[in-house]
């Protein structure tokens, strides 16, 4: 298939989808409303947006930024801090804060993202893992596709079990991600049975595309980074907790140190942007929502395998596409990299990463290094050989890259045909 060919595909696809743009639109304004009543109701001014230096004590700023994440997702308390480095690193703060030698943490997901497994300590040989520390682990496979094996939770759970941990996105994992409602479920029939349990969730991707967020399910922490979603392409770094108030000054404790909590830590010279990207993100999520639509339905019509399915109901921006081949991964993230606006000329190789078991390749041209809402694509080179698509700032930009991206990999694969006629 041609360039021309791709460009007159790009037309169909988008009049095919303009109903479920509609959808994204009115998601998004519900969350622009929670978001505004909350800056309103906290009476966010120019005083709040100036950053602060050297210990950070008193910065006002700050603490009024928390108070809006609290707000806006539904919780009692949060701590927001440029500080966290990832949202590997604001989940490690929650399971360091609150887990205790001897306590279990479990997943009932099967495995759980791959960072995540060195903290734990089950992969890898990181020193200072939870197991290190005497915390034990153990998982319960999901059936089916992604669907919780609610008797094997049961039979899991014991006195020791003190964290389930519960992952939004499905990471490189095959299983669909977890909606809301199924997330609401899940904490509802633990509750009932273990009310002690905490129920901490890896919110990554998944912040604002739906109506409301897990702290308003019923979680009892919440995570995530201020470079993916919540920071609407504006934040340069940081990370969010956000939950019951005893839980996140456990966090706090571990995130700073004991008796120093969340009273330290200057907001520097960007506070302004995470606020503003905090205003943005309902929008910035809508465009990136938009753009994984658009992709899907467009390698769906290419014959390429998708999921979620262009017209499936979404609980986060990650798109993946079945390419089938390690040079098709490639090809995709060469694609990708090609169209985007930062290090272009760059040719995206696969690497070994800290806390990945295989080689990643990466595609990521961001002004934000490493800003998954920006637009980037990832890959870990291992079968089925998926690649993992999220973000993008503007629906457009979206599909410039995907065309792009489209005609390296339809040429990785006509050049696989030819050569197998030239062997025969």
């Amino acid at each position: 298939m041609g360039y021309r060919d791709l460009t007159g595909l790009v037309k169909e696809v988008e009049e095919e989808i303009q109903p479920l743009y509609r959808e994204v639109d009115r998601k998004a304004g519900i969350n622009h409303s929670r978001v505004l009543e909350a800056f309103r109701n906290l009476r966010v001014s120019d005083f709040h947006l100036r950053g602060t230096t050297g210990y950070g004590y008193g910065d006002q700023g700050r603490s009024t930024l928390e108070k809006l994440y609290a707000m806006i997702f539904g919780s009692e308390d949060a701590l927001v801090r440029g500080q966290i480095v990832s949202g590997t690193h604001a989940i490690a703060i929650c399971l360091f804060g609150v887990l205790r030698p001897g306590d279990e943490l479990l997943s009932v997901q099967g495995p759980l993202y791959d960072t995540l497994q060195e903290i734990i300590g089950i992969k890898g040989c990181a020193k200072g893992s939870l197991k290190d520390l005497g915390v034990a682990y153990r998982q319960v496979e999901l059936i089916g596709d992604g669907e919780f094996d609610w008797n094997s939770i049961t039979k899991a759970i014991n006195p020791r079990t003190k964290v389930l941990l519960i992952q939004r996105s499905s990471g490189y994992s095959n299983h669909r991600s977890l909606k809301i409602e199924d997330l609401k479920e899940l904490i509802l029939f633990l509750k009932n049975r273990h009310p002690g349990i905490i129920t901490c969730v890896d919110n990554c991707y998944g912040e604002f595309v739906e109506e409301i967020e897990p702290p308003a399910a019923g979680a009892d922490l919440t995570a995530g980074s201020l470079i993916k979603n919540p920071g609407g392409g504006l934040a340069p770094s940081g990370g969010y907790i956000t939950g019951r108030r005893d839980l996140v000054e456990m966090a706090a404790g571990r995130w700073s140190a004991p008796g120093i909590g969340r009273e330290a830590g200057p907001s520097l010279d960007f506070q302004r942007l995470l606020y503003q990207g905090l205003y943005l993100a309902p929008h910035t999520v809508a465009e990136s929502l938009k753009g994984a639509i658009f992709t899907a339905r467009f390698f769906e019509r290419l014959g390429f395998a998708v999921s979620p399915s262009y017209d499936e109901p979404r609980t986060d921006i990650v798109q993946r596409i079945y390419l089938g081949a390690p040079e098709r991964v490639q090809a995709f993230c060469i694609g990708i990299q090609e169209a985007s606006p930062v290090d272009s000329y760059v040719r995206p190789e696969p690497s070994n990463l800290p806390g990945y078991q295989d080689k990643v390749i990466m595609a990521a041209g961001t002004f934000v290094q490493g800003a998954s809402s920006e637009f980037s694509a990832d890959a870990p080179l291992r079968e089925p050989y998926i690649v993992y698509v999220q973000g993008g700032l503007s629906k457009e930009y979206v599909k410039i890259a995907a065309l792009n991206a489209a005609g390296k990999v339809l040429n990785v694969k006509q050049e696989t045909k030819n050569s197998g006629k030239a062997k025969l």
